[in-house]
């Protein structure tokens, strides 16, 4: 039946099909490739307009073939901005943001392996932040986010504020025509790959 929305275990097989998919090609990166990509993305994230006027930064600690975080929370960190990154509340199955003023002594290792603020770290709401770095498998040009399946940026992206800025920024391997999405599935306002920048389906290239 033509258009009918996908039922839940479509849409959950679609999803998990393309995210394999994805994240193989993105395992198969070079490493070299991986750094220089990951350098040129830190750059373009670094002269967005909305980051620069930012005092509060929501980001994330990389993992795995992720574009390499560590240059731009060094930057934040380094321009005086506040930075907060997100740790896994397991009782409660929901992302929460903690302060971090030091990656070296802040972030633990956490669950999956992924680095995360300690708890020592003080507890920030997700509406304290303008800009919001969100992680993600795979992305349109329309900013549909494909996640790693637990839901909690989705989750955690319901409770910002309508002036955050939600930034993504992924491999140019990383950008599909169409991905399957649902009803709570969030959307990020721009996208930044090693080679352009997507702000509501208009790109800048270099």
């Amino acid at each position: 039946m033509t258009g009918t929305a996908p039922l839940p275990a479509d849409l959950k097989s679609a999803k998990k099909t393309l995210r394999e998919r994805v994240i193989a090609q993105r395992d198969a990166l070079d490493a070299d490739r991986r750094r220089d990509c990951s350098a040129a993305i830190t750059r373009r994230l670094l002269v967005l307009p909305d980051y620069r006027a930012a005092d509060v930064v929501a980001a994330y600690a990389s993992f795995g073939s992720e574009f390499d975080t560590t240059g731009f929370l060094e930057a934040v960190l380094a321009a005086g901005k506040q930075l907060l990154l997100p740790r896994i509340n397991k009782a409660e199955r929901r992302l929460e943001l903690r302060q971090v003023d030091n990656l070296e002594t802040d972030l633990v290792a956490g669950v999956w392996g992924i680095r995360e603020p300690g708890l020592h770290c003080p507890l920030r709401p997700i509406a304290a932040a303008a800009f919001i770095l969100v992680p993600g498998v795979a992305f349109t040009a329309k900013g549909e986010r494909l996640g790693y399946g637990g839901g909690f940026y989705d989750r955690l992206l319901a409770e910002a504020g309508p002036p955050a800025r939600r930034i993504s920024a992924a491999f140019s391997l990383q950008l599909v025509e169409n991905l399957p999405t649902g009803e709570r599935d969030q959307r990020v306002h721009c996208i930044v790959t090693e080679s352009q920048t997507l702000i509501s389906g208009q790109s800048s290239e270099s």
